[in-house]
Protein backbone atom coordinates (compact mmCIF):
# COMPACT_ATOMS: atom_id res chain seq x y z
CA UNK A 1 0.00 0.00 0.00
CA UNK A 2 1.45 3.37 -0.96
CA UNK A 3 1.82 6.20 1.49
CA UNK A 4 -0.83 8.25 -0.33
CA UNK A 5 -3.40 5.49 -0.37
CA UNK A 6 -2.81 4.74 3.29
CA UNK A 7 -3.22 8.42 4.15
CA UNK A 8 -6.35 8.87 2.08
CA UNK A 9 -7.69 5.49 3.09
CA UNK A 10 -7.52 6.38 6.77
CA UNK A 11 -9.13 9.76 6.10
CA UNK A 12 -11.98 8.02 4.30
CA UNK A 13 -12.41 5.61 7.22
CA UNK A 14 -12.39 8.53 9.65
CA UNK A 15 -15.01 10.47 7.71
CA UNK A 16 -17.32 7.43 7.59
CA UNK A 17 -17.23 7.16 11.37
CA UNK A 18 -17.44 10.92 12.11
CA UNK A 19 -20.49 12.57 10.60
CA UNK A 20 -20.70 16.36 10.76
CA UNK A 21 -24.37 17.37 10.85
CA UNK A 22 -25.96 20.77 10.27
CA UNK A 23 -28.10 22.17 13.08
CA UNK A 24 -31.41 20.86 11.67
CA UNK A 25 -30.05 17.30 11.29
CA UNK A 26 -28.44 17.45 14.72
CA UNK A 27 -31.60 18.74 16.42
CA UNK A 28 -33.68 16.01 14.79
CA UNK A 29 -31.22 13.39 16.03
CA UNK A 30 -30.93 14.53 19.66
CA UNK A 31 -34.05 16.39 20.77
CA UNK A 32 -36.38 14.26 22.85
CA UNK A 33 -34.24 11.18 22.35
CA UNK A 34 -32.13 9.12 24.75
CA UNK A 35 -28.71 9.58 23.14
CA UNK A 36 -25.14 10.04 24.35
CA UNK A 37 -25.02 13.83 23.97
CA UNK A 38 -21.78 15.44 25.10
CA UNK A 39 -20.75 19.08 25.39
CA UNK A 40 -16.92 19.15 25.28
CA UNK A 41 -16.62 22.81 26.30
CA UNK A 42 -15.36 24.01 29.67
CA UNK A 43 -17.63 23.93 32.73
CA UNK A 44 -18.00 27.73 32.57
CA UNK A 45 -19.07 27.62 28.91
CA UNK A 46 -21.51 24.82 29.74
CA UNK A 47 -23.03 26.84 32.61
CA UNK A 48 -23.65 29.78 30.28
CA UNK A 49 -25.94 27.59 28.16
CA UNK A 50 -26.05 24.10 26.71
CA UNK A 51 -28.25 21.72 24.76
CA UNK A 52 -30.86 20.05 26.99
CA UNK A 53 -29.76 16.66 28.38
CA UNK A 54 -26.13 17.15 27.34
CA UNK A 55 -23.46 16.02 29.76
CA UNK A 56 -20.32 18.12 30.09
CA UNK A 57 -16.94 16.48 29.51
CA UNK A 58 -14.28 19.18 29.15
CA UNK A 59 -11.93 18.46 26.22
CA UNK A 60 -9.11 20.38 27.91
CA UNK A 61 -9.22 18.22 31.07
CA UNK A 62 -7.53 15.21 29.47
CA UNK A 63 -7.52 12.86 32.49
CA UNK A 64 -11.24 13.41 33.15
CA UNK A 65 -11.99 13.33 29.40
CA UNK A 66 -10.57 9.81 29.03
CA UNK A 67 -12.13 8.59 32.28
CA UNK A 68 -15.59 10.02 31.51
CA UNK A 69 -15.72 8.77 27.92
CA UNK A 70 -14.48 5.41 29.17
CA UNK A 71 -17.83 5.08 30.99
CA UNK A 72 -19.92 5.61 27.83
CA UNK A 73 -21.10 2.85 25.50
CA UNK A 74 -18.66 2.61 22.57
CA UNK A 75 -21.21 0.73 20.47
CA UNK A 76 -23.83 3.50 20.65
CA UNK A 77 -23.53 6.72 18.65
CA UNK A 78 -22.07 9.74 20.44
CA UNK A 79 -23.23 13.27 19.65
CA UNK A 80 -20.59 15.92 20.35
CA UNK A 81 -20.51 19.67 20.22
CA UNK A 82 -18.35 22.55 21.42
CA UNK A 83 -18.51 26.31 20.89
CA UNK A 84 -17.52 26.47 17.20
CA UNK A 85 -16.88 22.89 16.05
CA UNK A 86 -13.08 22.75 16.38
CA UNK A 87 -12.76 21.08 19.79
CA UNK A 88 -15.56 18.63 19.13
CA UNK A 89 -13.93 17.46 15.91
CA UNK A 90 -10.62 16.96 17.74
CA UNK A 91 -12.54 15.11 20.45
CA UNK A 92 -14.22 12.94 17.79
CA UNK A 93 -10.85 11.87 16.43
CA UNK A 94 -9.75 10.90 19.96
CA UNK A 95 -12.94 8.90 20.44
CA UNK A 96 -12.19 6.92 17.28
CA UNK A 97 -8.83 5.97 18.79
CA UNK A 98 -10.66 4.96 21.99
CA UNK A 99 -12.84 2.55 20.00
CA UNK A 100 -16.11 4.45 19.56
CA UNK A 101 -17.85 3.28 16.41
CA UNK A 102 -20.04 6.23 15.33
CA UNK A 103 -19.65 9.89 16.20
CA UNK A 104 -21.80 12.84 15.20
CA UNK A 105 -20.50 16.40 15.42
CA UNK A 106 -22.49 19.65 15.25
CA UNK A 107 -21.24 21.79 12.34
CA UNK A 108 -20.39 25.25 13.63
CA UNK A 109 -20.87 24.21 17.26
CA UNK A 110 -23.18 25.63 19.88
CA UNK A 111 -23.15 29.07 18.26
CA UNK A 112 -25.12 27.51 15.36
CA UNK A 113 -27.61 25.81 17.68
Amino acid sequence: MSLLSSLFGSKAQESKRIAVLNNEEYKAAVQGKNVQLVDVRTANEYKMGHIENAINIDFFNSANFLKSFGKLDKEKPVYLYCQSGNRSYKAAKLLLKMGFSKIFDLRGGYVRW
